[in-house]
C-alpha cells in the first residue's frame, strides 16, 4: 500500500496512450454511419445575408444537405452561459452576421472532401453595415464591466494621496486580441436517439456542454450525454459550448444519423473565441522612500454585444500592495466582434501587464531596486477589503527567486550590461490568481476485487487530471494507486466544475476526498459492491472570511540586438505557492508551460485585423506566432512550502499563474536592457528598433 501518493512525481496514466497514437480525442471516434459538416463562414464584420444559393452544392457527389437561417431547427434564444443569454450561440437563426467568421451556412456530406468541395460551392450575397472595431478606454459606447465577480476598490482619499506624492506616475499599457492555439482543433461529433442527444467533443467541461446544449434544445439535461475523454488542450478556448457541437447537433437531428465537424486551423481561429483587447491607464503615487500612497487601476476590454463578460484586469491592484489609496475601474467597449472567452489567467494576465510595468517604472523614478520596492509594500490583509488572507507566501517567492537568479549582483542601471552588440537586460514582476473550489459530484465503488472505481465528470485537458486525481484518491482511501480505477470526461457521471479558472483539480479533489471519507464509513459492511455518492454544494463557503490566491514572483534575463530589433529570452526563472502540491512533475510541467505561454504573449502573439472588413489577416500558424520550448533555453520553477488552510488536502490550483505576470517581467527586462519602456505587446521588432546611427554611434564607442 502507498499512502503518500500527493506529493510523489508520477508521470502521466495516459501517457503512453498518447505517444503510441491510442489515444482517441473527439475526431478520431470511429462511429458506423457517419457523415461529415463544413462550414461556410461570413467574411463582413456587420451586415445581413441577403441570399443564398445551394444549387450547385446540392449537385455534388455525396451532399446530403445544406442547412443555413431558413430552414435550419430553431434553438431557445435564451440559452446561454454563465452571465446569462449568449447570443454567438444562436447559429443559422437569421440573417444578421454579427462578426467576421460568422457561420452562415453548414454543408453536410459523406466524406469531409465532399462536403469542403461542396462549402466552397455556395453562393452567398451580404449586404454589409458599418462596423466598429475602434477599441479604446475613452470610446463613446463604453460602460462599466459587470461586477459580478466582486465590487470595484475605492478605498481612501485618491486625489489627496497623488497629491502628497513626492513621485506619481500615469501611464497607459495595451495588449492585443490573442488566440488561444490549442494543438487540437476544435471538433465534435453528434447523433440523436429517441430524443436523446449525444455527442463526443472536445471541450474543457462536458457537464456544462451538456447543460448548455439541454438549453439550446429546450430539453431535460438527462437527455444530454456528452464525452470528452483527451481534449488536446484548451486554455479557455474550449470552456464554453462551441460552433462545432452545435452546429453538429443541429445537423444529427435535421439528418438522422451522427455528423462530424472537424474544424480546421483558420476555421478556430475565425470561429472561436479569443482573449480581448485591452486598454489600461495606471497612475501610481509614491513617497520618497518607496512607501506607495496610491494605485488607481483604469481598464478597458472589447466586448461584444451578443453576451456579457468579464476580463478583470484589475483585480490584482486590489491584492498584490498596499496603499491608502486604492481604486479601479473596469470597463467594457463592445464592438462588432465575436465574444471574448477566458485565456489562460483571464484579467490577470492582461492586468499584471500593465500594474507590474507600473511599478516597475515607479522603481526607476525613485532610482530603487524595483525587488526592494515591491518588498517594502507588502499588505498584511487584503488592502482593498481589508479581508485576512487565507495564506501568502509572496514574500519567500521574492526572496527565493531572487536569490536563485542571482539578482542581487544585478546593475540597476539600464544598459549597463553588453555581450558584443547585445544588450543584456534582467526583470521581474510578481502576481497573484484566485483560487478556490466550486461545486462537484463525484462517486466512489467498493469493488469486489479489492479495486476502486472512482466517477466525476473531471475534464483532462493535457494537464495530467487523471493522474492527480487518481493520487488524490489514494490517498484518501488509503489505498496504492495501483487499485484506483478513474473514470472521468461524461456528463452522465454527474455535475462537475470544468478545467478552467484553476479550480478543476481543487473542486474535483475536494469532492472525492469527500465521498472516500463517506465510502469509509460504509466499508465495514462487508457485502460489496458498495457505492458513496457525494454532492459538495451544500459544503462549500462561496463568500469565505479570508482571501484565497495564488502567488509568483518571475524573474527573466533578455538580450536585444538595438539594431535589429530582436529580443531573445535567455533565461526565466519563476517561484510559485500554490497549497500543497499533488504531482511535483505535473505541476512544474503546467508552471513551465504558463511561463513560455506568457513570453509568447510578451514577443509574439497578436491578432491581426484587416479593419476594412475585420477578418483575421494572420488567422493561422503560418501568420500567427507562438513560443516554443526552443526559445527559452533556461527554464526553472519551483514551488514554496505552502498549505492552503481553506482545503481539506490543502490545494490550490495552478493552471494560470505561471502565464499571469511572466509578459511583464520580460517587458521590464527589455528596459532594463535598452533604456527603453516597451507599454504596448507584443515587443514587436519594429518597436525595439532604435535609430541606425544611434546604434552605429554607441557600437564604436564600444
Amino acid at each position: 500500500m502507498n499512502a503518500d501518493a500527493v506529493g510523489t512525481p508520477r508521470p502521466r496514466i495516459e501517457g503512453r496512450l498518447k505517444v503510441t497514437g491510442a489515444a482517441h480525442y473527439a475526431a478520431d471516434i470511429p462511429m458506423p454511419d457517419l457523415a461529415h459538416g463544413w462550414l461556410v463562414t461570413g467574411t463582413l464584420s456587420r451586415g445581413r445575408i441577403r441570399d443564398i444559393d445551394t444549387s450547385a452544392a446540392l449537385g455534388m457527389p455525396g451532399v446530403l444537405g445544406v442547412l443555413d437561417h431558413r430552414d435550419a431547427p430553431r434553438l431557445n434564444p435564451q440559452a446561454g452561459n454563465y452571465f446569462g443569454p449568449d447570443g454567438s450561440l444562436q447559429l443559422l437563426q437569421d440573417d444578421v452576421i454579427p462578426y467576421a467568421g460568422w457561420p452562415l451556412a453548414l454543408v453536410v456530406a459523406e466524406t469531409p472532401e465532399q462536403a469542403r468541395a461542396a462549402a466552397a460551392a455556395v453562393r452567398v450575397t451580404c449586404d454589409s453595415e458599418p462596423h466598429d472595431l475602434d477599441f479604446s478606454l475613452e470610446h463613446p459606447a463604453a460602460r462599466p464591466a459587470s461586477t459580478a465577480f466582486g465590487p470595484e476598490a475605492d478605498i481612501g482619499d485618491l486625489k489627496a494621496e497623488l497629491a502628497a506624492s513626492a513621485v506619481v506616475l500615469e501611464e497607459r499599457y495595451r495588449t492585443p486580441e490573442e488566440s488561444h492555439c490549442a494543438m487540437e482543433p476544435h471538433a465534435a461529433t453528434v447523433w440523436w436517439d429517441s430524443d436523446h442527444v449525444y455527442a463526443v467533443d472536445s471541450n474543457q467541461g462536458a457537464f456544462s456542454v451538456s447543460e448548455v446544449l439541454a438549453a439550446l434544445w429546450s430539453i431535460d439535461r438527462e437527455r444530454v450525454h456528452v464525452r470528452s475523454e483527451h481534449v488536446g488542450g484548451g486554455f479557455g478556448g474550449k470552456g464554453a459550448c462551441g460552433p462545432q457541437v452545435v452546429l453538429a447537433s443541429m445537423a444529427g437531428r435535421r439528418f438522422g444519423r451522427p455528423v462530424r465537424i472537424a474544424m480546421t486551423r483558420a476555421q478556430v481561429f475565425e470561429t472561436t473565441s479569443s482573449r480581448p483587447r485591452t486598454d489600461q491607464v495606471m497612475t501610481v503615487g509614491a513617497d520618497a522612500d518607496g512607501r506607495l500612497r496610491a494605485i488607481h487601476h483604469r481598464a478597458a476590454y472589447a466586448l461584444s454585444p451578443l453576451s456579457e463578460y468579464i476580463e478583470a484586469c484589475t483585480e490584482q491592484a486590489k491584492i498584490l500592495y498596499s496603499a491608502p489609496a486604492i481604486r479601479t475601474q473596469l470597463t467594457a467597449v463592445p464592438l462588432d466582434i465575436l465574444p471574448p472567452a477566458s485565456m489562460r489567467g483571464p484579467g490577470a494576465t492582461p492586468g499584471s501587464f500593465a500594474l507590474e510595468s507600473a511599478i516597475d517604472e515607479v522603481a526607476e523614478r525613485l532610482d530603487m531596486d524595483p525587488l526592494e520596492l515591491r518588498l517594502r509594500n507588502q499588505p498584511t490583509v487584503t488592502p482593498a477589503s481589508g479581508k485576512p488572507f487565507s495564506t501568502r507566501r509572496l514574500v519567500s517567492c521574492m526572496r527565493e527567486g531572487a536569490r536563485r537568479f542571482g539578482w542581487a549582483a544585478r546593475d540597476r542601471r539600464p544598459r549597463s550590461r553588453r555581450e558584443g552588440p547585445l544588450l543584456i537586460g534582467s526583470g521581474m514582476a510578481t502576481t497573484s490568481f484566485s483560487a478556490g473550489v466550486f461545486p462537484s459530484q463525484a462517486s466512489i465503488t467498493a469493488e469486489t476485487d479489492g479495486t476502486f472505481t472512482v466517477s466525476i465528470g473531471a475534464s483532462d485537458i493535457g494537464t495530467g487530471a487523471r493522474t492527480a486525481l487518481t493520487a488524490v484518491a489514494a490517498d484518501a482511501l488509503g489505498a496504492g494507486t495501483e487499485r484506483i480505477r478513474l473514470r472521468i470526461g461524461d456528463s452522465d457521471l454527474g455535475m462537475a466544475w470544468g478545467a478552467g479558472g484553476s479550480r478543476g483539480t481543487t473542486s474535483w479533489s475536494f469532492a472525492i476526498t469527500e465521498a472516500a471519507k463517506k465510502l469509509r464509513e460504509s466499508l465495514a459492511d462487508p457485502v460489496r459492491p458498495v457505492t458513496a455518492t457525494v454532492d459538495t454544494t451544500t459544503m462549500i463557503d462561496f463568500q469565505p472570511a479570508r482571501e484565497r490566491q495564488t502567488y509568483s514572483a518571475v524573474f527573466a534575463e533578455v538580450t536585444v540586438d538595438p539594431a535589429t530589433g530582436e529580443v531573445r529570452v535567455r533565461r526565466l526563472l519563476g517561484m510559485f505557492a500554490v497549497g500543497r502540491v499533488i504531482n511535483p512533475l505535473l505541476a512544474r510541467s503546467q508552471v513551465v508551460g504558463g511561463m513560455i505561454m506568457g513570453l509568447s504573449m510578451a514577443l509574439h502573439e497578436e491578432n491581426v485585423r484587416d479593419p476594412r472588413t475585420g477578418r483575421l489577416a494572420n488567422g493561422d500558424w503560418a501568420g500567427y506566432h507562438i513560443a516554443a520550448h526552443a526559445d527559452v533555453p533556461d527554464i526553472e520553477a519551483d514551488f514554496v512550502p505552502d498549505y492552503e488552510p481553506q482545503d481539506p488536502s490543502g490545494f490550490n490550483g495552478l493552471g494560470e499563474i505561471g502565464t499571469a505576470g511572466t509578459a511583464a517581467a520580460i517587458a521590464n527586462a527589455v528596459w532594463h536592457a535598452t533604456g527603453t519602456r516597451q507599454r504596448i505587446l507584443p515587443i514587436r521588432l519594429d518597436r525595439v528598433l532604435e535609430e541606425t546611427t544611434a546604434v552605429a554611434g554607441e557600437l564604436r564607442a564600444v
